[in-house]
């Protein structure tokens, strides 16, 4: 029984191999590609730190490969925030002696909703710093932005920061921004151009990127906001809005064609659910 199981595994893992695949960063730190998701992992003499499971089949691939490629046991997995896409199939990547880690509000949200995933074994509240001999994981919490307890990640001494959903390098934020807080959006976004520098900054979707990819991103995302607020104010409705911003300066983002009114539309609604726009008295047309 034990054989055939394990053929079974074997099989499975190849089945899905076309679809998964492994490139270097910086130095012992790599990103995982599953698709259209992305998550990292850093490698060290004695283990290995991984980073979002994102399904159990890139699950299973993955940790095969961390084995067959580096040979060391997986001593911790870290959660990017609570959304199931990056994070189910926990239990496949983690090993019974693997540590796992969640912001407490994103092990919250797992518990709550009974995610189908390995729970974390250790929680924090605003930092953690993981030491592994000369390496190192700082992880922050920068408040609301996307999900749950969204958090960066820094590998050191590669310096390597690892975001996913809240800041999109290389494309337009995702559709209707389900799922995100656009003031924590940009706060978050602030916060770490605030911080110390990174060299890299791998997300869960799209590109890598420098800090200048960043700040092109703050300002497309601040010009969004800042439009929407604007035309909502003046009494414009929401397809008023669509129609007459434009955003034609970020017209070369993948995806602009196709999500611009979406993200604009999401804007719409955080401001109305968030902000209770729908009762300002100062605007027009919240009195017609």
């Amino acid at each position: 029984m034990k054989w055939i199981m394990s053929l079974f595994v074997v099989l499975s893992l190849s089945c899905f191999s076309n679809e998964y695949k492994i490139e270097p960063v910086k130095d012992n730190v790599y990103r995982f590609n599953a698709g259209h998701y992305y998550s990292v992992f850093m490698i060290t003499e004695s283990a290995a730190f991984v980073t979002d499971p994102i399904n159990s089949d890139a699950a299973q691939w993955l940790k095969a490969e961390i084995k067959r490629r580096f040979n060391v046991p997986i001593k911790y997995m870290a959660y990017s925030h609570n959304h199931i896409d990056h994070t189910q199939g926990g239990g496949f990547l983690a090993d019974s002696t693997t540590q796992v880690i969640a912001h407490r509000y994103a092990d919250e949200d797992l518990r709550w909703t009974d995610a189908p995933t390995r729970m974390a074994d250790i929680t924090f509240a605003q930092e953690l710093k993981v030491n592994m001999g000369s390496n190192s994981v700082e992880l922050v919490y920068h408040g609301p932005n996307n999900g749950r307890g969204s958090v960066s990640m820094r590998f050191m001494p590669a310096n390597v920061l690892y975001i996913v959903d809240w800041i999109v390098l290389g494309r337009m934020p995702y559709q209707d921004l389900q799922g995100y807080d656009i003031h924590g959006m940009i706060r978050s976004t602030e916060e770490v151009l605030a911080m110390a520098p990174f060299d890299v900054l791998v997300g869960g979707h799209a590109d890598m990127g420098t800090r200048d990819d960043v700040k092109y991103y703050l300002s497309y995302i601040k010009a969004l906001y800042d439009g929407v607020r604007d035309g909502m104010l003046s009494g414009l409705s929401v397809e008023e809005i669509q129609q007459q911003l434009t955003l034609s300066e970020f017209k070369s983002l993948p995806m602009f064609a196709q999500w611009r009114e979406a993200n604009i539309a999401g804007v719409h609604r955080m401001l109305m659910d968030q902000s209770y726009f729908n009762f300002r008295p100062d605007i027009k047309s919240n009195k017609d």
